[in-house]
């Protein structure tokens, strides 16, 4: 088989393939590319020596295209046979966004077993739930067995403690067989900081930008051709080797990149057109902070062109009305929540221009929300970055009552956005989600504990208080607990995502993806919200205290309450207990 590599400032390649050493030649049609012609088979490990080493003792770096990596990022990569990974696939489900529900998981932490496996035999649990996507945060390889994954090393590999490139296809082959689309977490604004061979192979990184990691990935300098076509091919390599049916793709306002054609462009252009070659409804999923409808809206009108992105906006309103919290960028939404939350509903964003005393500046840009479809956005009460950004990881469920669960529960599945889960918020898990490390280089572990202690120290924490990443308790602490779905409580909260879920699924005005005809009535000091998707109203009381509304019609039912309620009479009040949830119908 054919093995090559792009090292364009290097003078001399070979390669190491099992116990024999192959000297390569500079490929006379590609600049910068060296190739040779071996015998290989799947498991057949192999690397790179370059600049003249040679002997037992000379650096072997793994294939910055290498597909597996079988002893860890700074080992030997291995040939990946990838017709043997499936003899038959399942066909994919067709679901398309404007119809999904998705479920966010991290695969280390979704099970106590951490993997592909152990996450497959619990795919009835999110069948039964009625969700159609599974997004899985990162599987590339980083150093150590246990982590969050954004700092993998290796974009086209997947992480070997979760079970390999075969583990990832049996989950994915798993996934379509229960009829559930796969979504994958992709980062490619950073490497992480241990384990990274790039450097050494050309210029993948470039000190005209600088980024929170350091120096940023080429997008843009000399050489930047070859980086973003390695990050493109990694991309496509996940839908079309993989099956895998989107991409999220993390913080893109973090990519560097002051070319005509983005980065970004180009990738949506790559994935629609395999979409079209395969005849799959492949997507991509950005988050971004920049409030900026031009990332979602179509490359033919002047965007970016990718299908959708996180709406944190809807979040932070959201969980201002709930938590009363207002440090950080809760500031900007603390004030009136209620009112935040409306807009956000209506709008898309909050920050559309307007002052964000966060940022002292004004930020975002207002979006045509007559033109611009609602599943352009996903809308979420909680992710990984919510929880695990907080100083101890708690969720919602750690502070709130269920009937405020429930109440936000009702806002995300049946407000004009995608809906997204994170795993275990449908039964109001009672295990937190922690920022957790496994980094075998004691400096690196060090400096990330001391670094994350100070961190909260300047928020009046104190450092024993902070758990250590590095710990393995900290991880351990952050598995689901499959037992608790079984138990009262969280049985019931469970039993109310069901009920909600189905509705958006029978219901076709919870998925009408016109923003324009979402109507929103609010009151903030009695804390209660109301929306209308359509004929269907919802009903939202937020305050411990009961509460009657004019809904402006009668003839409407219950379709679901949280707690009893009586069908709004003759005037058209509805009157709802404190704490809890009404959806209504005709």
């Amino acid at each position: 088989m054919q093995f090559e590599v792009w090292a364009p400032l290097t003078g001399h390649v070979a390669m190491r393939l099992d116990d024999t050493t192959y000297e390569m030649a500079r490929d006379p049609d590609r600049d910068g590319w060296w190739v040779v012609e071996a015998p290989a088979a799947d498991g057949s490990r192999y690397g790179f020596l370059l600049d003249g080493g040679s002997g037992a003792a000379a650096v072997v770096r793994p294939d910055p295209r290498g597909r597996r990596m079988p002893t860890g990022p700074d080992g030997p990569s291995a040939v990946v046979d990838f017709a043997a990974l499936v003899a038959e696939p399942v066909p994919a489900p067709r679901t398309p966004l404007q119809d999904a529900v998705l479920y966010e998981l991290h695969v280390g932490t979704f099970t106590p077993e951490g993997t592909f496996d152990a996450a497959a035999a619990r795919l009835g649990h999110l069948t039964g739930l009625g969700v159609t996507h599974v997004e899985l945060m990162p599987v590339c390889p980083f150093p150590g067995r246990n982590g969050w994954g954004y700092d993998g090393v290796a974009p086209w590999a997947v992480h070997e403690p979760y079970g390999g490139p075969a583990g990832l296809a049996r989950f994915v082959e798993a996934a379509h067989t229960a009829g559930l689309g796969v979504v994958l977490d992709v980062v490619h604004n950073h490497l992480g900081p241990s384990g990274n061979h790039l450097p050494a192979f050309g210029p993948y990184f470039t000190e005209t930008h600088h980024t929170p990691w350091g120096a940023a990935v080429n997008l843009d300098a000399p050489g930047s051709d070859e980086v973003r076509a390695y990050f493109i091919g990694s991309a496509l390599a996940w839908l079309r080797d993989y099956r895998i049916d989107g991409l999220r793709l993390d913080a893109v306002h973090a990519l560097a990149d002051g070319r005509a054609l983005t980065f970004l462009e180009e990738l949506a252009a790559a994935v629609d057109e395999l979409a079209a070659e395969t005849g799959r409804p492949l997507f991509l999923i950005a988050e971004s902070d920049q409030c900026d409808p031009r990332t979602t809206t179509p490359r033919a009108a002047g965007g970016l062109g990718l299908h959708a992105q996180w709406n944190d906006d809807f979040h932070h309103a959201l969980h201002c009305a709930l938590t009363g919290e207002s440090q950080a960028y809760y500031a900007d939404f603390a004030e009136a929540p209620l009112a935040a939350l409306a807009k956000t509903m209506t709008r898309a964003f909050f920050h559309d221009g307007t002052w964000s005393s966060f940022r002292g500046r004004t930020h975002g840009r207002p979006l045509d929300h007559r033109r611009t479809p609602a599943h352009r956005f996903l809308g979420y009460t909680q992710t990984h970055d919510q929880i695990g950004n907080r100083a101890l990881g708690d969720r919602l469920s750690a502070s709130l009552s269920p009937g405020l669960l429930a109440c936000a529960a009702t806002v995300a599945l049946t407000g004009p956005f995608v809906p997204m889960l994170f795993m275990g918020e449908e039964w109001g898990a009672g295990t937190p989600w922690q920022y957790f490390t496994d980094h075998p280089d004691p400096e690196l572990a060090e400096a990330v504990r001391s670094g994350r202690r100070r961190e909260f120290a300047a928020h009046g924490w104190k450092a024993e208080e902070i758990p250590d990443p590095q710990d393995p308790a900290t991880r351990d602490r952050s598995c689901l607990d499959w037992a608790e779905p079984e138990q009262p409580g969280h049985a019931r909260l469970l039993a109310w995502y069901r009920t909600l879920v189905a509705l958006r699924r029978s219901h076709p005005d919870l998925r009408d993806p016109d923003l324009a005809a979402v109507r929103v009535a609010h009151d903030e000091e009695r804390r209660w919200l109301t929306f209308r998707r359509g004929d269907v109203r919802v009903v939202v009381n937020l305050s411990a205290q009961p509460a009657t509304i004019a809904l402006g019609r009668n003839g409407v039912r219950v379709l679901a309450s949280w707690e009893p309620v009586h069908h709004p009479g003759p005037d058209g009040r509805i009157h709802v207990p404190g704490e809890s949830a009404v959806v209504l119908g005709p």
